[in-house]
């Protein structure tokens, strides 16, 4: 990268408008995702011939953001934030824009013509990028104005732009460091990514040896004679990867998409490498009979009404789909990290023997390119974990297969191995740092100052103390951390527990409790198990200590000396959004489905969450203002009973889950640290316990209000005889029982109403039917 004096410099101090060149699936996509994040846009797409809409393309791009699912934007009213505009009548406004951003035809001469116009009307200063997913970066600047080169580099995003976390930066030889700085904070702080830095390579880190892998994976199954269903069966969670897999993968990105992409990577390499990309014909074969995948209903998979069906490759029909069997399987799905991963890639049955053919070229590959594609293999890693979902990392997964036992596998096999794999003293990682093959020596991980790595807290001996379901952890400045590490951080009495034990320390030492965690979700309920194994016995006792214990544990929280801030992200469902309900503040991943779901498994929320929603309804109504009463009870009502379930944490603000002064975290990675200085700044800003108010309710001429619609639901066919029966229980406890309407309770009255009926519904066959259904299918019975 060329060293530029500093009156060279002139970078945007901040993106706050930007304009995206390109209206397909990835250009709105990356425009849904700026709006997600509060950032404007104009979407500027070609004038077609004789089109009377000149704005015709833009325009339909941002309304199928409506319906295309997974849905791109947080929430529907960020659509706002889009203007459609061509690029005959609108480039004028690209000098309004901070960050250009180009996602056009993946051709060389058609982007070059698009900077062309580019660099006549943006403004100095102003960044611009391509989001090829392979193109030359250093090739498309050719010929472009001095200010245009400095400020110009590669963003390439992965689809879909809202919830995949990789972004790689591919700076070329003009581009200023300050701009690349830049754009690595944006990405990272804003716009929530994983920032990579790449090389100007084909296809750059990600989609280099994801495609490389898929590839070689697809020969292995033509060589060992497998189906795509058995190698889906074990190239999934099973070895720490999406569930799609490898073939379902393909299906989803499209094989038009792979081919491109695999052949982007042919055409600029050559020996044993351009043989693996050297696209099989089946894959050639599907595309010509229009086989592309989920886009046209049919690729490796095809549905069959609820029957999947698989591609036979040889015959080329559908025929059903296969799973594989092996011993290796049945005793790795019991095992963690290296011990699963050895007992899968040297076991001798078909299963190891195809998953070490997978590995270890991929491996190899992985170490071969290190250097040329990344400067480091942390970027490798990363780069496969946040672009492909993969849990671990190629250096990473090595490491666990112990890197001198894989390599004697590897060169009995006459396997060629990079020189600085042989010379490597030890792991790929040790104590926090990561070999370097230029230097031929260890170099400390670079850490963001934002995130806060709980393994590593309790490493260093920072647990204050713990039990089977919990941990309480100082993660620093005078803030302690409550996490919750039973499985699927189910609540359970030693949760319970654990958070009084949490509050009464933090009162005593602390500043403030963060209730967070780094699992797969945050908390998805209460011990189900548990209350259907104590239902099941009739042990009512038990599971009223446990509904009482947990209403106890809650108001504790909300009536903290010192305050609670919830950290919720991913599911956050039925115990778990009543948890942060009554906390001081809560600080939400973007990305987090938070919902009071318990209608589903025949139950109401017994742990304060009917009482906390309906406060959070009362608390948003403007000041000043006579509240009506019926229609807050209403809504939340209909929240709960419909078991509404938020698909971000605008939607969870929109539904109140959230209140308007909480927090939301773009970047997941920063959650914690985010939570933990709110923490901080509201005990600085001297935080008391919240003052004990009493409840204004509906009672008995509201519950009747609540009744009716419910009966009326009923009357139609819409819900069953159990659903009117839980919703009865609901709307008896919503509306504060049997007071005169106006009524003002104190919140253990209606703690006292929803425990009784949670215990009532809780002793009905019915109930425990769909309790039980919801731990064996994990989806909820309408009986």
């Amino acid at each position: 990268m060329n060293i530029h004096s500093k009156e060279d410099v002139n970078v945007v101090q901040h993106i706050q408008k930007a304009a995206v060149i390109g209206s397909g699936v990835m250009g709105s996509g990356i425009a849904a995702h700026l709006a997600n994040v509060g950032i404007p846009s104009i979407l500027l797409d070609v004038v077609p011939e004789n089109a009377e809409n000149r704005n015709v393309l833009s325009e339909s791009a941002i309304q199928k953001l409506f319906k295309q699912k997974p849905a791109p934007l947080v929430s529907k009213q960020n659509a706002a934030l889009i203007t459609a505009g061509n690029l005959e009548d609108d480039l004028k406004q690209l000098a309004e824009a901070d960050w250009i951003i180009e996602v056009v035809l993946e051709n060389l001469d058609v982007k070059k013509t698009v900077f062309e116009a580019v660099d006549s009307y943006r403004k100095p200063g102003s960044i611009i990028s391509s989001n090829t997913s392979g193109i030359s970066v250093e090739a498309m600047k050719e010929g472009r104005s001095d200010d245009f080169k400095k400020h110009f580099l590669g963003t390439h995003f992965f689809n879909p732009p809202r919830y995949l976390k990789l972004l790689e930066l591919i700076p070329t030889s003009h581009t200023l460091p300050e701009v690349v700085d830049y754009m690595k904070m944006f990405g990272e702080d804003v716009l929530g990514k994983g920032v990579v830095l790449a090389k100007d390579t084909p296809n750059f880190i990600a989609n280099r040896i994801g495609t490389y892998g898929l590839l070689n994976t697809m020969h292995i199954m033509n060589e060992m004679k497998l189906s795509p269903g058995e190698v889906d069966s074990i190239t999934g969670p099973l070895i720490g990867r999406p569930k799609s897999a490898t073939f379902r993968t393909l299906d989803v990105v499209g094989l038009d998409t792979f081919i491109h992409v695999a052949k982007n990577v042919y055409d600029q390499v050559d020996g044993e490498e351009k043989a693996v990309f050297d696209v099989p014909d089946v894959l050639l074969q599907m595309r010509d009979n229009g086989w592309i995948g989920a886009k046209a209903g049919q690729g490796f998979f095809k549905k069959d009404g609820q029957t999947i069906l698989e591609l036979d490759p040889n015959s080329m029909d559908y025929i059903e789909r296969k799973k594989m069997k092996a011993d290796s399987i049945k005793v790795a799905k019991q095992q963690k990290g290296s011990a699963k991963w050895k007992t899968l890639a040297y076991a001798n049955d078909e299963a190891g023997q195809f998953i070490w053919k997978m590995l270890a070229p991929m491996l190899l590959y992985s170490a071969g390119l290190t250097g040329k594609i990344a400067d480091n293999i942390v970027s490798i890693d990363r780069a496969m974990k946040w672009g492909f979902g993969w849990n671990e990392g190629p250096f990473e997964i090595w490491d666990h297969l112990g890197v001198r036992e894989a390599l004697q596998k590897m060169e009995s096999e006459g396997r060629v191995i990079p020189g600085w794999v042989k010379d490597m003293p030890g792991h790929f990682y040790q104590d926090g740092h990561y070999y370097d093959p230029a230097t031929k020596s260890y170099k400390p991980i670079d850490q963001q100052a934002k995130v806060i790595d709980l393994k590593q807290l309790k490493k260093e001996g920072k647990v204050i103390k713990q039990n089977s379901g919990a941990s309480l952890i100082d993660i620093g400045d005078g803030v302690a951390l409550l996490e919750f590490t039973s499985p699927n951080n189910a609540i359970g009495m030693d949760i319970i527990h654990m958070i009084n034990d949490a509050v009464e320390e933090v009162e005593k030492k602390y500043k403030g409790l963060v209730i967070g965690n780094q699992g797969k979700n945050f908390c998805v309920g209460a011990n189900l198990a548990m209350i259907l194994m104590a239902a099941g016995d009739e042990d009512i006792w038990e599971i009223d200590m446990v509904v009482k214990g947990f209403q106890q544990a809650m108001m504790k929280i909300k009536y903290s000396t010192k305050p609670v801030v919830a950290a919720p992200f991913a599911m956050v469902l039925g115990g778990g959004t009543e948890v942060c309900l009554p906390a001081a503040h809560i600080q939400a991943s973007m990305e987090t489905y938070m919902g009071l779901v318990e209608t589903g498994v025949g139950l109401i929320p017994g742990g304060g969450g009917n009482k906390e929603l309906y406060i959070r309804h009362l608390e948003q109504m403007p000041t000043g203002v006579t509240v009506d009463l019926q229609a807050v009870a209403n809504n939340v009502f209909e929240t709960i009973a419909m078991a509404k379930v938020s698909t971000s944490a605008l939607e969870a603000r929109e539904n109140n889950y959230l209140y308007r002064a909480d927090g939301i975290s773009i970047n997941s990675d920063h959650l914690l640290y985010d939570a933990k200085q709110t923490a901080i700044c509201l005990y600085e800003k001297g935080y008391t316990a919240p003052i004990r108010k009493k409840v204004p309710v509906t009672g008995e001429t509201g519950y009747a209000m609540l009744l009716l619609g419910a009966q009326s639901m009923h009357a139609s066919g819409f819900i069953s005889d159990h659903d009117l029966t839980i919703a009865k229980k609901l709307a008896w406890v919503i509306a504060g029982g049997n007071v005169p309407f106006g009524s003002e309770v104190d919140e253990q009255y209606l703690l006292d109403l929803e425990r009784e009926a949670f215990l009532q519904l809780v002793t009905m066959p019915k109930t425990q039917q769909r309790m039980q259904h919801m731990l064996v299918k994990g989806k909820p019975l309408r009986n």
